[in-house]
């Protein structure tokens, strides 16, 4: 049975937050934001501060960096692609880029669409483990508010991508992997690409999207924020290692 200790419940007397006012509780009383979701489970604003801000950032990349120095300085950092590439004539090289410049593109501009496809997978990984590993009874919906909200300081990551390239900053060696500097990876560009890989989860952004995550999970499912830490942790850890074990597989 799911345990309770030490997280507060919605009550009726709890006055209801507009979608706004979550946002800004996200960031400055984010159990309010989180009991709020045991009300309504609405999560438009956030996915459309999403949409707004991957092609703001998009939008910008395009412009000041473009996307074929963006595949130039990704495919220096992954030697199997590199070695690809090198095997090609000339021409058919420079096609090669091409190509890949406009599914770069197509695939930024796109962004939304995977971030709803992201953020489904996630909520039902956690949906599944709270109600099945734990016995709790929150609903799919309340899981992906729930991840919709925690994914807000995601938002940052791109105004801060968008100052930088607005300053004229990092423009050549611009890495759309690691745009900013919040993440041990970023400063540390000739590890290889898998150690680069796990390092990117200990990002600062990143970590807090995590801690909103545990105090989410923990009011949302009413499970004791220990229980719902080592969940949410255990599940980081297996993206980390995943993540890692991909890249050097495929890079």
């Amino acid at each position: 049975m799911a345990s309770t200790s030490a997280i507060p419940a919605s009550t009726s007397d709890t006055p209801a937050l507009s979608q706004l006012e979550r946002v800004t509780n996200t960031f400055f009383a984010p159990t309010r934001t989180f009991q709020d979701i045991l009300r309504s489970a609405s999560w438009w604003l956030p996915f459309v501060l999403a949409v707004l801000t991957t092609v703001a950032v998009t939008m910008t990349i395009d412009r000041c960096v473009g996307f074929e120095r963006v595949v130039n300085n990704q495919r220096h950092s992954s030697p199997r692609q590199e070695e690809q590439l090198g095997n090609l004539s000339p021409e058919a090289r420079e096609l090669q880029l091409r190509r890949m410049a406009a599914g770069y593109r197509y695939a930024s501009f796109a962004s939304p669409v995977f971030i709803l496809v992201f953020s489904g997978l996630g909520a039902l990984v956690l949906w599944g483990a709270v109600n099945f590993g734990f016995g709790a009874r929150s609903t799919y919906t309340q899981m992906f508010a729930v991840w919709m909200y925690a994914s807000l300081p995601r938002l940052l990551t791109g105004l801060l991508t968008l100052i930088v390239l607005a300053m004229g900053l990092d423009v050549d060696s611009f890495d759309l992997k690691y745009p900013v500097g919040t993440n041990l990876a970023y400063y540390l560009p000739d590890l290889s690409p898998a150690l680069r890989t796990a390092l990117s989860f200990f990002d600062l952004i990143g970590l807090w999207n995590l801690l909103l995550l545990i105090l989410g999970v923990a009011v949302v499912a009413r499970l004791s924020r220990g229980k719902a830490a080592a969940l949410v942790v255990g599940l980081w850890l297996v993206g980390l290692l995943f993540g890692a074990g991909s890249t050097a597989l495929f890079s």
